[in-house]
Order: structure tokens, then sequence, then C-alpha cells
């Protein structure tokens, strides 16, 4: 297998503009450490080795090649921080490609909330919310009576919206399609997530979280995205009440990453140019680590730890998602005109 893929040469153009390429599944990792076969795994690799993303496509939009699979899978590599949704971006602009039957598969590790669930655990997102257009107050200056310094646009402490502030950018949270993300964590959500020593011996340090105790497992859990890498007890609660603010009391908050919001943006600009339709987009976050410390643990060095959930998370990014991703492939006479859906479970 991986003999097979390392040889096959970069296609320079991937189609022409009169026949674009039309995948049935775009798959968006945010990083691989090394190359993408063969070597420590990231974010892509165990994707293109196991989902046989065979050929490479060299495509202007994007800094590292996409690879296609025969099957019509394609799957790349966003970057991380703002530069996710420039790429994202510009792929869907690609004359390459034509993205407007495509599901989207937004799929890589986060921290998780340890009130929600286990290191390993994977989050099907109702919501992606934005958690980066915010006034923040330096820590060592938070008024006393704040629960921590960060406060909408336009407003005047936390957790407030100001309402006269018409001109604060929006959106802040992405809805999306409910009926098809139950049907994708139905579909997934009795998948077998491989264990570690590793990871049993952190969530065991969590005694003041049960969830964060349990054995990975499949669950609904919104996300929320930052170009800020952040940790502890009091952003862990900024989170959960950043996520409740945003979405009317209905979000949970689950994972934190540093792409998806962008991520997000991108596609519903794509939607409204019909070069996507975000009906047909999922995001699965994976908990590689907790985003906030075990008790006695101070916060400084619980995130610079090294994660201990990363190779379940890894494994649960593929083995879950890649669920979904075979069976609209396998069904895609049926998928390509309408769109799976399930009621709320």
């Amino acid at each position: 297998m991986r003999l097979a893929l390392a040889v096959l040469p970069v296609v320079v153009a991937a189609a022409s503009a009169a026949q674009p390429l039309k995948p049935k599944v775009v798959v968006v990792s945010t990083f691989e450490i090394g190359a993408d076969i063969g070597d420590k795994p990231g974010e892509f690799q165990l994707w293109v080795e196991r989902e046989n993303l065979g050929q490479p496509l060299s495509l202007p939009s994007l800094s590292r090649p996409a690879r296609l699979s025969t099957n019509g899978v394609l799957g790349v590599v966003s970057g991380t921080t703002v530069r996710a949704a420039t790429e994202i971006m510009a792929l869907g602009l690609s004359p390459e490609l034509d993205l407007s039957m495509s599901y989207w598969l937004v799929n890589g590790i986060a921290g998780v909330d340890p009130a929600d669930a286990s290191v390993g655990s994977a989050a099907w997102a109702l919501n992606v919310i934005d958690g980066d257009i915010a006034y923040e107050i330096d820590s060592r200056d938070v008024p006393p009576h704040w629960p921590y310094g960060l406060v909408p646009i336009g407003g005047k402490k936390p957790n407030v919206i100001n309402e006269d502030a018409t001109w604060a950018p929006k959106p802040m949270a992405w809805n999306l399609n409910a009926g098809l993300v139950h049907w994708a964590f139905n579909l997934t959500k009795d998948t077998p997530i491989p264990d570690s020593d590793a990871a049993r011996a952190h969530r065991a340090l969590y005694l003041d979280h049960e969830a964060a105790r349990r054995p990975a497992s499949v669950l609904l859990g919104d996300s929320l995205g930052s170009c800020r890498y952040w940790h502890g007890r009091a952003m862990t609660q900024w989170a959960n009440d950043w996520t409740r603010l945003h979405t009317a009391g209905h979000g949970n908050f689950v994972m934190t990453n540093m792409e998806d919001h962008g991520i997000a943006h991108a596609l519903q600009r794509l939607a409204a140019l019909r070069k996507v339709d975000f009906n047909r987009v999922l995001f699965l976050r994976t908990g590689s680590n907790f985003c906030t410390p075990a008790p006695g643990k101070s916060a400084a060095d619980s995130m610079t730890e090294e994660y201990s959930g990363m190779t379940p998370a890894l494994e649960a990014a593929h083995r879950v998602g890649s669920r979904v991703v075979r069976e609209l492939v396998s069904g895609w006479s049926q998928y390509q005109g309408r769109i799976p859906s399930s009621p709320r479970p």
C-alpha cells in the first residue's frame, strides 16, 4: 500500500476548466507532521494510507498537494489558524474543481472539555462558534467580579451582547444541517475507539469530572475555534459561556481548536457564490488533550505537556469519519441528489 502510494507522480493540473473534477466528498485535515505516508502521522496520514488517496494533485489554491482516491474522495490539508480560512476559500474558487455537490468533512484533533467527554472521544458539531472576535483585558487587570477578561465586541462586560452594536461582526456561530449531523452521529455512535495506557492514566487524574474518566466515545458537541491556543479553568468556563451566548443558549461547547470558525466562514461565503452546498458540511473533532488541567496541576504545566490522547484521537478521527465518507461514496446514487437526514437522537 505505502509503496504504491509513494511512487505516484504529482499531477500538475488536476483538470481543465472545461472538465473540472467533481469529488463526492472533501476531507479537510488541518495539519500533517511530515510526509503524507510512512512516518509519524498527523491528521492527514491515516486518511491517505487507509482511504487510498493515492493521486497527488498540485492545485495552485493550496500550499500542500491534495490527494484524490479513485472513488471520488478528495483529501486536503488546510493549514492552521487563519491560514485555514484562506486556503479553503481559495480551494472553493479553484477552476479545476466543481464542489457544488460535494460533501465536506472537516476532521481533526482538538482540546476536549472534561465536563463532557474523555480524550480520544469524537464529537459531531451542530454549531461552530467564533472565539476570536472579542474585547480582551489583560488577565492581571480583570475586575474582581468578572469571571474572565473576554467581552463581546460592543459590550461592556462578559456574557452580555450589546444589541445596539449593529456594527459588530456577524455571524459568530454557524448552525450546521442538524439532520445531516444526526445522521452522521447515528451512523457512527457505536464506533470502537482504540485506547492507550497514556490516555487511561491521564484521564484518571480528572477526579473532578466523571465524564473525563470514562472511555472515549462518540457524541454530539459543538466546536469553538480561536486562533489563540488557550488553556485553563477560567478559559474553559468562558468557552462554555461564549458558546451558549452565541447559540441562544442551545449550544454545548465540547471541542476547542484553531481552524473551524475560519473554515465555516469560508464555506458559507462559497455557498453564497453557489460553489458549495453548506447543507452538506460536517465538522468532526476528536480530543487529543483536555482544555483545562487536572486537579492539583497548573494551567501552564498542563498546556505544554505531551498529548496523552494523540494516538487515540487520530485513530478516532479516521475511524469515525471514514464510516460517513464510505457510506456517502458507496451510496452516491442516492446521496448525490438527496442529503441524508435523521431526527435528533
